[in-house]
Parts: structure tokens; sequence; C-alpha cells
């Protein structure tokens, strides 16, 4: 749910501005609407800008770049060092000032590689060879091009001295890690003080840009809003100060801000809600619809209770700080309600770490009374499985249900007499569904069935072909309806189809879970040993691991998709709201 607000109107004597700005900081309860006037112009607020920028960097880093920079130096100097060292591993250790020594004494020493098969024994003498290279030395012979040997030449340091060199390079980065730790534990909390202090300067100078000057420099001006709910208390703090304010009801052009207000269950998604864009003022807020309808398309996309048990595992052990991952922080309770989810559909579809419970003999006949094989004959409706036709069940549900928000929503903020043509949509598609359930139900005949589509029909054309758009053409209106059908008609089927997915999802994720199984299975053999069952461990946990990381994968964008684009196109979502961010320390 949204917040409702309230629009206050500040006139403030210039001269008692700042002290009125530091009194509606303490109350912190005020999004003051900014503006983006003089501030490129403001030097101040500029270089506060680059300092937060600054600092943001650093800390995210976890140390200033010239400290990283040494260790990366230090770290691609090890990895050159290494390179170098396994090419110059073959040639053995030798002294350069016996090789110069030879040089002066006329033998001049030349070292090439060449493929195996071609190597000829009066070229040189062989030093060493692999299953593809042939590595050898010639004295004072240098062999012409097209014998096809490519000419090495040998690095200063030889095997044992470039592993040396490792090892002393290894000191370097211990002791470049060293600094780097040193500095995070004398400055990184100073540094995050620093950043506080530089956004509340940058929030202080936005604000103070954001008013206008009136009565020739003498007033202030300035625009906010309040929660109505805490509206008592900013108006207990104006009471005491200088100025006049009023306080009214936000009009539809007004840019005012949203802040939500859901429960336990609903706050888990609203991160959902903010990767999409927040709501409008006027808007619905999605997230508790968005939430459950996720919250069942991941659980199916998943169609597994053991993998949801895992995810249940993990979202406490990330809740309760005991299992760190940076992109999942602040994400267990999600994760969690996720792993539930998927714990309770993943049984009711009969699959636990791709065992079909539904065929297994050892699993009880009174647990699977409830599963959902056991809907229409044999797991199958008509020719069509049972989990397919529940998808798209589940996809025209959902359609419907953003419809009916849309229509309501719509009426709400243009009123009804502006959204007929939507009205007429909901009417027909909703309408006529309604009556075929009722009738392959047998709780209406045929022929009142067909009496109720052609009213639906009849009314649905007037909203949508001639009501559309009240003081227009009705020429303009037909075609505009006619528009409007082409689109429902060619983008309706599309949405539906979509939902698809959340069964060719859930059934890929059982079938490759089944696949680890069977492969496990056949390692271990009919007489299993500790080898056997070594493998058998390896391979199950192997497969089950990366099924779960990938059904996840997979159980996350498609639902986001269908959530993003079916649902918030059919609903009329436009998600281009702003959060309520009041001006507080």
């Amino acid at each position: 749910m949204i917040t409702q607000m309230k629009k206050y109107t500040f006139l403030v004597l210039a001269s008692a501005y700042d002290r009125f700005l530091e009194q509606l900081r303490e109350a912190g309860v005020v999004h003051v609407t900014l503006r983006a006037e003089g501030v490129a112009e403001n030097e101040e607020l500029q270089t506060a800008l680059a300092r937060a920028d600054e600092l943001q960097h650093i800390l995210h880093q976890g140390a200033p770049d010239q400290l990283l920079k040494e260790v990366a130096d230090v770290e691609q100097r090890i990895a050159a060092t290494k390179r170098e060292l396994e090419r110059m591993r073959v040639w053995g250790n030798f002294s350069h000032d016996k090789l110069e020594a030879l040089r002066a004494a006329g033998y001049t020493l030349r070292y090439y590689i060449c493929p195996k098969s071609r190597f000829a024994d009066e070229w040189g003498i062989l030093i060493f060879e692999d299953k593809s290279t042939a590595y050898f030395v010639t004295v004072n012979n240098p062999l012409p091009e097209e014998t096809g040997a490519i000419e090495q030449q040998l690095n200063t340091h030889c095997a044992t001295e470039l592993e040396k060199d490792i090892e002393a390079l290894n000191g370097l980065l211990v002791a470049a890690k060293a600094r780097i730790e040193a500095w995070q534990l004398a400055n990184t909390e100073k540094l995050k003080a620093e950043l506080i202090e530089v956004k509340q300067q940058i929030d202080w100078q936005r604000v103070s840009l954001s008013s206008d000057t009136e009565a020739e420099g003498s007033l202030k001006l300035l625009e906010g809003f309040c929660p109505l709910d805490q509206c008592a208390d900013l108006e207990a703090m104006l009471a005491g100060q200088d100025c006049y304010y009023e306080a009214e009801d936000p009009q539809p052009e007004d840019a005012t801000p949203i802040k939500l207000r859901n429960n336990w269950f609903t706050r888990l998604f609203e991160c959902l809600t903010g990767m999409y864009g927040w709501p409008n003022y006027g808007e619905f807020d999605p997230t508790p619809i968005l939430g459950p309808f996720f919250l069942l398309f991941f659980a199916l996309c998943i169609g597994d209770a053991g993998y949801g048990l895992l995810l249940i595992l993990i979202g406490a052990l990330i809740y309760k700080g005991k299992l760190k991952i940076d992109m999942f922080d602040g994400l267990g309770g999600i994760i969690m309600a996720l792993g539930v989810g998927s714990a309770v559909v993943g049984y009711l579809m009969g699959g636990f770490f791709g065992i079909n419970l539904y065929t297994a003999e050892w699993f009880p006949e009174s647990a699977k009374c409830v599963m959902f094989n056991n809907l229409g004959v044999n797991g199958k409706i008509g020719e069509y499985d049972v989990m397919m036709v529940l998808a798209l069940v589940i996809g025209v549900f959902h359609i419907c249900l953003a419809m009916t928000i849309k229509a309501i929503s719509y009426t709400l903020r243009f009123g009804f007499k502006e959204t007929l043509s939507v009205w007429g949509w909901l009417l027909l598609i909703v309408g006529s569904l309604i009556t075929i359930i009722l009738t392959m139900t047998t709780l209406i005949s045929i022929d009142a069935a067909k009496i109720a589509l052609i009213v639906i029909a009849a009314i649905s054309a007037i909203g949508i072909f001639l009501l559309n758009k009240f003081g227009r053409n009705p020429l303009i209106n037909i075609g505009s309806g006619l528009w409007d059908t082409y689109q429902m008609a060619t983008g309706l089927l599309g949405d539906v189809l979509s939902y698809i997915r959340l069964y060719a999802l859930g059934l890929a994720g059982g079938m490759l879970g089944a696949a680890f199984n069977q492969l496990g299975t056949q390692v271990l053999g009919e007489n299993p040993n500790i080898g056997t069952w070594i493998g058998f461990i390896l391979i199950v946990t192997f497969g089950h691991v990366l099924n779960l990381l990938m059904a996840c994968l997979g159980a996350f964008v498609h639902p986001l998709r269908l959530s993003f684009v079916e649902y918030f196109k059919n609903a009329g979502y436009e998600g281009t709201g702003k959060l309520y961010t009041p001006f507080k320390k």
C-alpha cells in the first residue's frame, strides 16, 4: 500500500531560513521537492559531490588506488614469472657466466624448438621432449628457416633462480596486502563517518538551492511532502517557527513521493518492485500482487521440494549472518520465503532431488493424494500434461487480475467516463471466460450462455468502439477501437502462452535431476564398494548443485519477466515514481 501524503508550502524569512532548515532536518519527516537549478553552478556542492564519489569509490574498493595498484603490479609480475618459469624449466639449470665463457672461446649455443615428429638428430643435442615438441641446442650451427625450428631466447635466470624470484615476489605481495589491511584498520571507519557528513552537506546544499526567493530576497519559499500520519508532529514543530505554511492534498501534476506500507511478507518483495520502478502516487502498489505470484512462479520453475529445503537453509544462514555472500546481502528473508514456496509446490508436483515421489513405491500412498498428478486422468487433462494446463490457467487468471486492477486504478485516477474502453475489454474477456466456465460446469444452459455472450459483446463494443474517448469524432473512436482490437488479439494470446515457461522449466529441472540420479546409480552398480560410493556421492552432489544453480537462475529471470512484461503491461503499471526520502540527519 502507498501511504497518503500532504503537500506543504513553507514561506520563511530569509534571515531565519538556515535555522528553519535545521529544525526541518531535526524533524526528519519532510521530503523536499528538489530542483536542478543552480546545482551545476554551486562550487561548494560540486566539491562535496566529487568528494562523496571519491569516498564511495575508496570504500567500495577497500583501499586507495595506489595501494591496490601495488598489489596488482606484484600479482602481474608473479603471473609473468610463473609463465617464464614454465618456459625455462625444460632447459634445466645453467650458469650464464659459463655460457659467456663458451661464447668467448668460440662456441655459440643456439636454442630451438620444433615439432617432435620433424626433429633430426643431426640438427643438435636434444635437451627435452614432450608429447608434441622437441627442445634442442645447436653449437655454431644456426638452422635455416625451412627446417621449421623456432629459435628461443633464454631468460637471464634459470628455473631455480626464477623459483627464488617467485618466492621473493610472494613476499612483496604479502607485504603489499598487509599495508592494505593496516590502511583499512586505520581509515575505514573514519572515511565512513566522513561520507555520512559529506552526504549531509550535500542534502543541505540541495535543499537550500531548492527554494524560491520572494519579496526582493526577504522571503524564501519551499515545497515538500509529509506522510499523513506524521503531519501532527511536523505542525507541532512549525508552531514554534517564524514561518507561514499551507497544507493541501497533492495534485496529479505534483511530483509526490511514495512511501510503501506493507506487512512483513509483502516487504520481502519490495526489492523486486524497485527493480522495475516505484509506483506513482496515484497508482496501486503492485507489490502485494507481485509478491505472491512471483513466489508461486518461482516455486513452479524449481518444482522440487528438496531444492526448496536447501533454499530455506541457505536463506536462514544468510539471514542469521552465518553465510556471507555480497550479492545476497539482506535477501535472506526472501530466499527463505522462496524456499518454503518451492518445498510446498515441489511436494505437490512430486519432486524431491530428482526423485518422482508420485511413482515411488516406498512413498506413502496417503501422502500422494494431494499431488497435482491426481488431477485429470493419469496426470493428464485431455491430451495435455496437467502441469501444462495448470500453467496456462494461472496465466489466464494472472492477466485477468491485471486487467481488473488496471480498470479500478484508472477509474480512481481518471474517472469512470475516461476508462469505458478499459472496462469494455475487461467485461468482454472476463465475462466471456466466466460464461464459458459456467457452461462447461452445466450451471447454465447453452442457450443462456449464447444470450449472455451476445449481451456481453454488445455492451463491451459500446465501450471499446464508441465511447473510448468522449467528445471525439465517432469514426476516430471506431478506428481507435479497431486498433486496440488488433493489439489485444495478437498480444493476449502471446501473453498467455508465455506462462508455459513455468511448466517447461519445472519439467526440465526435474528431468535433469533424475538424469544425475540415474548416472550416479549406474556408477554405484549392483555391488557397491567404497570407490563406487564415493563416485556416486560426487556425481549426485555435483549434479544437483549445478541443477539447483541453473534452476534458481531460470526461476528468477522468467517469473520476473512474467511480472514485468505480461502482468505490468496488462495492469497499465507505469512505475515512474520516486521513493519518499525525508530531509534528515
